[in-house]
Order: C-alpha cells, then structure tokens, then sequence
C-alpha cells in the first residue's frame, strides 16, 4: 500500500491557507534543526581541537611546592651557557661547584637542588662516609671523594635508592607515572650513565614528559625519556629554603 498524504491536494481557500500554513511551521522547524545541527557541530569541533591544542601543549600540574621550584630552577639552566665538561675539579666543601660555564648531566641536578637551599655534595659524602661499603667501586677509590662523588650518576642512584626515593619502573612505562620533578636515569650508547629532571611540559602528542637534562648540548628541555634505556626513576622531595 503506498502512503498516499503527499497525494492529497487543497481544493477550498481555508484548506489552502492551512497547508501553507503547516508548510511554513514544518519549514521553520527544518531550519531551527539545521541550525541547532550546525551550532552542535561547531561546538564539537572546537571541543576537539581545543583538546588537541591543549594536549599538545600541556602543562602538568604541579601539587608540591618542592617540584615546582625544582623544576623552575633546572628550566632556568637552560638559559645560561654551559660547556659540557667532565673533568676533575677540586672544589670547596660543602656548596663546592665547578666554574658557572662547564658541567656535565649530574651538574644541572646539583645546581637546580642548591636553589631550593639542598647540597647533594654535603648530603652523598656524608652517606657515603657512613656506607661506603654499599657504593659503587667503579673508579677503584678507597675512601669518599667529596670533590667528584655527588657528580657520578651511579653514587647519585645509590643515594636515592638508600633514601627510600626509588620508583619501581613498570614493564611496559607508564609515562603518566614520572611527575614533574622526578628524576630518571638512563644508559646513553649502551654504556653511559645519565641523568635528567622530569619537567612539567609534555611532548608534542601529549603522551611523554619533556626532560630537563644536559646530555652534551648544555642544559635543554627535549622529548627524550624513550630515546634511551631507562634504568631509574626517583622522587625526591626536600623542604623548600625559605627566602
């Protein structure tokens, strides 16, 4: 049976006035349903996009204070020039640093830590002096060295480790896991050890946090926490300085 309303044709003036008159109602709805379909339409493109822009420029929130400066202080390295330098220097003790121009990955952690009024040379010799048996023996020394031992990242992760500041690493990495502040270190080229800061800036695609570390360039923030074997990740609160 065919439907048969569309057949059905007007014959007197008030029937015609009628149908024009629903004609017009059915119109105006068509276009408010248009309108309202474009408005929803545009309202979910821009949600996305601002999604998108958002991602891919976000910022992590940053809940302790500690974090914030810690990082605030490692991205304000990046801005003095440093030539990348590894060699031995005798320094004072304790606040010792190695001329403001030369350093190596370790250096900008040591640096960004003094800002927040915390001295890792002070803080490894002396755990050092009480353990030394548990450290490292890679450099055949017999005692602790408090011009050089805070600068090695392998005595850098025993401290942390012995501070109770070791994160598990989960198999697979979860990114979301690094915060802001946190520190992780790396194996570069198979063989060299590395360190670097979790900033609170994301990669391009908002899936990785950018790094804060001095891999031979000087100090710079880069999507780099998957370019190398990642062998640790700490959390390492202190007490901010007051000012």
């Amino acid at each position: 049976m065919k439907h048969l309303g569309s057949q059905i044709r007007p014959t007197s003036g008030w029937q015609r006035s009628a149908a024009a008159e629903v004609s017009r109602v059915r119109g105006d709805a068509l276009k408010r349903s248009f309108v309202a379909a474009v408005v929803l339409s545009l309202i979910t493109v821009t949600t996305v996009m601002t999604a998108v822009v958002t991602r891919a420029d976000q910022i992590e929130p940053l809940a302790d204070p500690w974090a914030l400066q810690l990082v605030e202080a490692a991205t304000a390295r990046t801005r003095v020039p440093v030539r990348y330098d590894g060699a031995y220097v005798s320094i004072p003790y304790p606040g010792g640093d190695v001329p403001e121009g030369t350093g190596v990955c370790t250096d900008l952690v040591i640096r960004s830590y003094r800002v927040l009024g915390f001295d890792l040379q002070k803080a490894v010799h002396e755990d050092m002096t009480r353990a030394f048996g548990v450290y490292p023996k890679i450099w055949g020394l017999s005692r602790p060295d408090r011009n050089i031992d805070h600068r090695r990242v392998p005595n850098l992760r025993t401290f942390l480790k012995r501070q109770g500041a070791e994160i598990p690493l989960d198999d697979p990495l979860d990114w979301d896991a690094f915060r802001p502040g946190d520190l992780v270190t790396f194996t570069v080229a198979g063989r060299l050890p590395h360190i670097g800061i979790v900033s609170d800036r994301r990669s391009a695609d908002g899936a990785r946090p950018l790094i804060l570390h001095n891999i031979g360039r000087g100090p710079e923030l880069e999507d780099c926490i998957d370019a190398h074997e990642l062998t640790g990740h700490y959390r390492f609160p202190v007490e901010v300085a007051d000012e």
